[in-house]
């Protein structure tokens, strides 16, 4: 929005330069302010590889080869170059990021290795019975699944077999995660599938057959608006939902469909201070508006210094997903799984257990979820804490 296109190439606007016209020449941060906005997770000023250039970063590249880039320059694809052939990947797969992604029958971290069989057989000792490579939970490497593992106890983790075919998690109900149980306790599981002891029935023997209600009932009853049955945050029995963790009344409701944790940031700060939580929804002050209160309604800028912060590196308002509030995006309410500084993430590429994003027991952050404490793994579905009876 700061110049015009001209054969493929920016010519900006005056106050404007940058391949993209992205950067200011005359800047209305502070030093401190604009290297605040570089900074990466790690709090290092755009990843080393970098200059801040009014709350930007400017990847160094004076081969002018593109190869280090992203928001905070995390990305260094001079990584994937081959050592002794100087090629990226070998020329043998694609690099995103700085990793290589090989071609089939190649291996290796440069995809410098090729395999002693055709890609042909490759895919098939690799193809899981239900007709996907390594079960969606694994690495295909030269005909053998390496799993995703996300719990390596005892003889085999949580996810193994010679095509990752068996998940031992899908024997574990969202509240079992509290304890070592599988199958609630009441059965054995045998690749992913619970066997149940006598007096026991349900897909995770979490049924009493003593119960009057059928299985459907039962957790029909639990449901209550939700798709899971108490909401995924508790256990069902007979109808009746017990909510987790025990003794933490931030998760309530008949159903358990009341989660006040989600009015909390990763600080612990509850509504950011300006309002109150009630059944996982911020109230905000007067004054405050956004999903966590989070933004002033008074603004002290111009509306040219306010859109000038609420650009992205490719010179688009709030990634074209938001509107722009005195220099922060405001991201679409409509589009829940839109987040980040300019709207560029997609909440949807968080993991989900039991249908559920980060499990329950994070938030999801750009695409990655920040777990709670005491809990771990890629989707926060590994309790780390003291076990519960």
């Amino acid at each position: 929005g700061h110049g015009k296109c001209d054969c493929g190439k920016c010519k900006c606007d005056e106050g404007w330069y940058g391949e993209a016209c992205q950067y200011p020449t005359t800047c209305n941060l502070t030093r401190k302010k604009s290297n605040e906005m570089c900074k990466n997770s790690q709090d290092i000023i755009c990843s080393g590889a970098g200059t801040c250039q009014c709350g930007r970063c400017k990847c160094a590249n004076p081969e002018g080869n593109g190869l280090v880039y992203g928001k905070f320059c995390e990305c260094d694809d001079r990584e994937c170059i081959d050592d002794e052939t100087d090629e990226i990947c070998t020329g043998h797969g694609k690099c995103y990021c700085g990793n290589c992604y090989c071609e089939a029958g190649w291996h290796g971290d440069k995809c410098e290795f090729q395999c002693d069989i055709t890609p042909w057989e490759i895919k098939k000792r690799c193809t899981s019975p239900d007709g996907k490579i390594c079960s969606n939970r694994g690495t295909c490497v030269c005909g053998e699944c390496t799993c995703h593992d996300v719990d390596p106890t005892g003889d085999w983790g949580d996810i193994h077999g010679d095509t990752c075919e068996c998940d031992e998690r899908n024997c574990k109900a969202v509240y079992d995660r509290y304890s070592d149980d599988f199958c609630s306790g009441h059965g054995q599981c045998n690749c992913g599938r619970c066997d149940c002891k006598e007096g026991w029935t349900g897909k995770k023997c979490e049924h009493p057959r003593s119960c009057p209600l059928s299985v459907e009932e039962s957790a029909k009853k639990c449901r209550g608006n939700s798709n899971l049955p108490c909401s995924g945050r508790g256990r069902c029995e007979c109808g009746q939902c017990t909510c987790f963790p025990p003794g933490d009344n931030r998760v309530h409701g008949k159903n358990c469909e009341c989660d006040d944790r989600q009015c909390e940031n990763v600080d612990g700060d509850i509504c950011g201070g300006h309002g109150i939580c009630s059944c996982g929804r911020c109230i905000c002050q007067d004054g405050w508006f956004g999903k966590m209160c989070q933004h002033s309604r008074k603004c002290n800028m111009t509306e040219e210094e306010s859109r000038s912060l609420c650009e992205s590196a490719d010179g688009i308002l709030c990634s074209g997903k938001g509107s722009c509030h005195c220099g922060k995006c405001i991201c679409s309410l409509q589009e829940w799984y839109i987040s980040g500084d300019f709207c560029e993430c997609d909440d949807r590429d968080c993991d989900k257990h039991d249908g559920l994003i980060c499990t329950g027991n994070g938030v999801c952050s750009c695409g990655n979820c920040e777990c709670w404490e005491g809990w771990n793994g890629n989707a926060c579905e590994i309790w780390l804490g003291r076990e519960y009876p």
